[in-house]
């Protein structure tokens, strides 16, 4: 059969496959070696049977889709604070710079763990009262969106155990009051704009990038837009869908576990392009206590293999590739006069 000539910038749609870990499954053994594997190949899998049910998850969804929906005023209402709270707006955010010509076509809300001014711990970076829709404007959104908050935490937590278990570490090394006792926990609504991404055109629904911290929980609808590239060294690098699966999470390594693992476990490029539809997704990114040190594992290093990086705090970390990605909040105060 003759090639046939592409007629945009892109190659044929391939799509990735990845592992799928059932929490459910009495099998620990079976899921350490199916995350392991999924570790080491990619640093993406699905999960399944995790616990949060169907039907909740669809009225996060249409929780979300009733704050994006909203008018662009009354979203500005409760615009991104310096401890990351709050609206996001279309182009805030910057993933690749080198490669884009603008931001992402998509607009976002942080919602964090909520601690009051008025408590020492809310000097912290990422720490301190959560932003929030009036209530006349949104009745029940806050409620819904703190109980998913709760209940993914729970899940980031038992994937953690797995995680731990492949590294060849205590179950609980990860799991325990001094790593995620009082963590970095953030949900992340997120609206893609229905537009198509080119990127011969640095046109992008997100920017190629990786996450920064432990582990990100990501549950979407059914619109195709995520792509990972399993060797961000390939010239040309080579990008694969991941398909949504209704109900699971996809699950993917960030660099903080990367550099905990000193390489062994892999954080993994991966973008978003837009297909003309709107496309609505939330993340969930599992990072440990502040004050946590990230420093090479003992059972991942080696005379032959030493420490690749110095150890770091987590929040010192955090704050850093923050602020290397979102526009700095004086570009939205004529917004706010």
């Amino acid at each position: 059969m003759a090639n046939q000539k592409q007629s945009g910038p892109e190659p044929p749609i391939k799509v990735s496959t990845i592992n799928c870990i059932d929490l459910s499954n009495p099998d620990i053994g079976e899921s350490v070696a199916l995350l392991k594997q999924a570790c080491l190949d990619c640093g993406f899998f699905y999960v399944v049977n995790h616990g949060i049910s169907q039907e909740f998850m669809d009225e996060v969804f249409a929780q979300s889709k009733k704050f994006f929906y909203l008018p662009l005023n009354e979203k500005l209402k409760v615009l991104r604070n310096e401890k990351h709270r709050g609206y996001t707006p279309m182009f805030d955010e910057v993933l690749d710079p080198d490669n884009q010509v603008h931001g992402d076509y998509k607009e976002g809300y942080y919602i964090g763990v909520d601690v009051p001014e008025n408590d020492p711990e809310s000097e912290k970076p990422f720490n301190g009262p959560n932003v929030w829709p009036a209530d006349g404007v949104l009745p029940g959104w806050r409620q819904t969106m703190e109980k998913f908050h709760h209940e993914a935490l729970e899940v980031g937590k038992a994937v953690s155990r797995i995680i731990a278990l492949a590294l060849d570490l205590e179950v609980d090394f990860f799991d325990k009051p001094e790593v995620l006792g009082k963590p970095i926990a953030t949900l992340r609504l997120l609206h893609y704009e229905d537009q198509f991404s080119d990127p011969a055109k640095g046109i992008y629904g997100a920017g190629a990038h990786s996450d920064f911290g432990f582990i990100t929980l990501l549950a979407t609808d059914d619109v195709m837009g995520l792509q990972i590239c399993k060797d961000k060294d390939a010239k040309p690098q080579i990008w694969e869908y991941v398909t949504p699966i209704k109900g699971a999470f996809i699950v993917n390594l960030g660099d903080m576990l990367e550099r905990w693992s000193n390489c062994m476990f892999k954080s993994t490029l991966h973008r978003v392009l837009g297909n003309g539809q709107d496309r609505y997704s939330i993340a969930y990114f599992v990072e440990p206590n502040h004050d946590s040190l990230v420093e090479c594992l003992p059972t991942c290093k080696t005379e032959k293999s030493p420490p690749k990086f110095p150890p770091i705090r987590c929040s010192t970390y955090l704050s850093q590739r923050y602020k290397d990605t979102h526009a700095d909040l004086s570009v939205y105060e004529k917004h706010q006069a």
